[in-house]
């Protein structure tokens, strides 16, 4: 086993993958200012979208989502079985726990996506479906991405990928801890909704 091969370098890799600031970095080139000032101060997607530049924010979800699907495949070109769920799940982890911004990154939703399409397909297009169905019939954006992230070890469970069910509930836990001030909002019905009034 090489170097490259260790699972203590593929976790490393992985986490440096995912903790890329593509909002970031996609705003201040596109000339939008600082993300972290804008909105919710959040990394993803979903605020990008509060700057009004709505490429910028499908760039910006599909490259945090290409991020996690990236990670899992390196991981299991360098490993295989068990190399893709290690690299994925720190690449989930960097994105919301970047070094780079002082541990303060986004909810990884979009992130656990691309890791979840990379690990297994029906998981991934069962969390797309979920957290397109939900957000459609909510029209908010947190009630459908922790939905989602929740319907990944579920799916993982009934489609017979048993390894992947605690991988995917741990990724599930933290986008729940992440959406923490969401719940809040929601239980007191305080929640904003996408299009709707600020």
């Amino acid at each position: 086993m090489t170097l490259w091969q260790t699972p203590a370098f593929i976790m490393a890799l992985g986490y440096f993958l995912g903790s890329i600031p593509f909002g970031i970095i996609l705003t201040r080139l596109g000339g939008a200012g600082d993300l972290r000032a804008i909105g919710s101060g959040n990394i993803g997607a979903t605020n990008v979208l509060r700057t009004g530049r709505k490429g910028l924010a499908a760039a910006t979800l599909l490259l945090d989502l290409g991020k996690g699907a990236a990670a899992v495949a390196l991981g299991e070109l360098l490993l295989p079985n068990g190399g893709g769920a290690m690299a994925g799940v720190m690449a989930f982890i960097g994105h919301c726990y970047p070094v780079w911004l002082r541990f303060a990154g986004g909810k990884g939703v979009a992130t656990m996506m691309g890791v979840c399409l990379a690990l297994a397909w029906p998981v991934g297009l069962a969390f797309a479906a979920v957290w397109i169905g939900m957000l459609g019939l909510t029209r908010i954006s947190s009630a459908g991405g922790m939905s989602a992230a929740v319907s990944a070890p579920v799916t993982a469970y009934f489609t017979g990928r048993y390894e992947l069910v605690i991988p995917c509930a741990a990724m599930a836990v933290v986008v729940l801890w992440r959406h923490r001030a969401n719940i809040s909002r929601l239980m007191k019905g305080e929640e904003p909704r996408i299009g709707g009034k600020k």
